[in-house]
């Protein structure tokens, strides 16, 4: 039993290689696939990734389902991980290639129509995202950017101190006719 858990059918330079190669074989295939695929995962897109894991499985253990196999291509590629992220950290132009840039979706309130079909984003999307930010229309976004980890961040327009104050104003002048219109009409005066 324990020479069936422990025992590696491979080598472990082939174990070590396997898991190399579909490291990087997934980095760049996520980085094609575009920052949708990190952040803004619909259900279809989830389950490619779990596919895509199932699919990729065999490639790294070969013939090997021994547990010293397993161990040794999970740290092969946790080292590799960990490695390139050193690398990427001190080499700015090497990180924008491997991640990307971040894309401006929306600017001073107007959407790039381009820049969402780019990066294979619905209008819906777009919308949802900036109103969890608290935005209620295109008219409160300066700038919606689509970072390259596939969150979407916005940056609202700025208003000056007497337009919130209009905008305050309005709104409690609104909520007092409302009150005022549920007492009723007037009662004649005698």
């Amino acid at each position: 039993m324990w020479h069936d858990i422990l025992h590696l059918d491979v080598s472990v330079a082939e174990k070590l290689v396997r898991s190399v190669l579909v490291y990087g074989f997934l980095a760049v295939a996520l980085r094609l696939a575009g920052k949708r695929e990190l952040a803004q995962l619909n259900s279809l897109d989830f389950i490619v990734l779990l596919a895509v894991a199932n699919a990729v499985q065999n490639s790294i253990i070969g013939d090997d389902d021994s547990v010293t196999g397993g161990v040794l291509g999970a740290s092969a590629l946790f080292v590799l991980n960990g490695a390139l992220a050193v690398v990427l950290f001190r080499r700015p132009k090497l990180r924008r290639l491997a991640e990307g840039t971040p894309r401006t979706l929306i600017s001073m309130g107007v959407v790039d129509h381009e820049a969402l079909r780019k990066e294979r984003l619905t209008e819906d999307q777009l919308m949802a995202a900036i109103a969890t930010q608290g935005a209620g229309g295109l008219d409160d976004v300066a700038e919606a950017v689509l970072e390259p980890n596939g969150t979407i961040v916005t940056r609202m327009k700025e208003m000056d101190r007497d337009a919130m104050r209009f905008r305050d104003l309005t709104k409690q002048l609104d909520e007092l006719k409302a009150m005022v219109s549920s007492l009723g009409p007037a009662s004649p005066r005698p």
